[in-house]
């Protein structure tokens, strides 16, 4: 098969290296990818959030498969368009991408589907929205309704920083994102992440992990992409996740056949725990970034027969087969992330590092500069490895990162601090 793959991440970098180890995988074109994708699969560059474009290259390529890695191509349609013009597409519509697109949105689903998450109220203007965080209190958590590339939530520790973040905005911080505001009650408990693929009728949980979010050791610090994450997760027993099959994923899926927008490809449940008790945070409508690379590495070839099965409604025939076995991944990311840093820089030291079914150092944010790599983003690239234990897992993630020269890097030292 000749398989497209739309992304530029390491979550990117993760699937093309999953695709490749499965036999069924002739041809792979990532779009328009990155640096370490480059040494693995054919690049192409062309706007991926134009579903006419991508339908033109996939026709000119014989395009067997399209694999849509991020959030926004989704929002836009892509997978829509792909659709109409006969290909196969792992990834949901336009109208089931508003599940990640639209917090309120997600929040009116719950509702209807009787599914446990935070009370809320949702807010276009400034007045009313600061109105209501003041009588409910801090801490509260104030979102952007929109997508803000996983950056539009302010946990608000008191009422003045609630009021401040509304005003910031409802003032254009996240674009258009923030045109409108969902405000939530601040949930107590220990969060992971649960993802489940979705042909339209069939739910199949394909694992769990969990990422640390703040940029700082101890979980302190600004909100990040995240900054590390490790499968799976210890807190979402057998026995939670299928809870949250009954209550939350099953009954928001029904909901969305119900509304005529059948949701296809994979759902990121953010969960919160709490005695037992999951509640949703919110839905993401792609495999999480860096969740998605501690995943790959633990799925292997199958992740790709899963995929393929997703996309051809044929997920009851499906079936996940798990080592009994944990992985890791460690975000290298520029210095002064999440704030202004510097792009450019030179890293070293990559070509020798192990790569193989235990050890991946997956690229996020490179390019290729005169034949060496230089860092283009802020999230730069993820030290992923496997291993009996976490314990295991995490002494060889973090041998990548010492092995890696980048002086212009940082990265946390307690990834996996909760389950440890």
């Amino acid at each position: 098969m000749n398989i497209l793959i739309l992304g530029s991440g390491g979550r990117e970098h993760a699937l093309a290296w999953a695709t490749l180890q499965n036999p069924k995988c002739d041809k792979l074109i990532v779009a328009p990818g990155n640096a370490g994708i480059a040494k693995i699969a054919e690049c192409a560059s062309f706007d991926i959030n134009d579903g006419g474009a991508v339908c033109e290259f996939a026709h000119e390529n014989a395009v067997d498969l399209v694999i849509v890695g991020p959030e926004a191509p989704l929002a836009a349609g892509v997978a829509d368009r792909l659709r109409e013009a006969g290909f196969l597409v792992f990834g949901p519509s336009a109208a089931a991408a508003k599940l990640e697109a639209s917090k309120s949105f997600t929040k009116e689903i719950c509702d209807a589907a009787q599914a446990p998450t935070a009370a809320y109220g949702h807010f276009t203007d400034a007045d009313q929205a600061k109105a209501y965080a003041t009588a409910q209190g801090a801490p509260i958590v104030v979102k952007a309704d929109g997508l803000a590339a996983g950056k539009g939530v302010i946990i608000a520790q008191t009422v003045e920083e609630a009021c401040a973040a509304i005003d910031d905005m409802f003032g254009g911080a996240f674009g258009g994102a923030g045109a409108e505001v969902v405000i939530e009650e601040f949930m107590t408990g220990e969060e992971a992440s649960f993802f489940i693929l979705v042909d339209g009728e069939t739910c199949l949980p394909i694992g769990t992990a969990q990422d640390h979010k703040r940029v700082g050791e101890g979980d302190t610090g600004l909100n990040t992409g995240g900054m590390g994450a490790y499968s799976p997760a210890p807190v979402l027993t057998d026995a939670i996740a299928q809870k949250a099959m009954e209550e939350i994923i099953r009954p928001t899926m029904a909901e969305m056949a119900k509304r005529g927008m059948p949701y296809q490809g994979v759902l990121y449940a953010g969960l919160m725990i709490e005695n037992g008790q999951p509640r949703l945070v919110e839905y993401n409508v792609r495999f999480g970034d860096p969740e998605c690379q501690v995943l790959m590495l633990r799925l292997g070839a199958q992740a790709f027969d899963l995929m393929h099965a997703c996309a051809e409604g044929r997920l009851d025939e499906a079936q996940v087969n798990w080592a009994d076995d944990h992985a890791m991944t460690v975000v290298l990311a520029a210095k002064g992330y999440p704030g202004s840093y510097e792009k450019g820089t030179v890293i070293k030291g990559l070509d020798s590092l192990p790569e193989d079914s235990m050890n991946m150092m997956f690229h996020a944010g490179t390019a290729e500069k005169d034949g060496g790599i230089v860092a283009t983003g802020g999230r730069v690239l993820n030290a992923t490895a496997r291993g009996a234990t976490l314990q295991e897992a995490r002494a060889r993630a973090y041998a990548l990162v010492d092995a890696t020269d980048w002086p212009d890097g940082f990265c946390r030292r307690d990834i996996g601090w909760r389950a440890l």
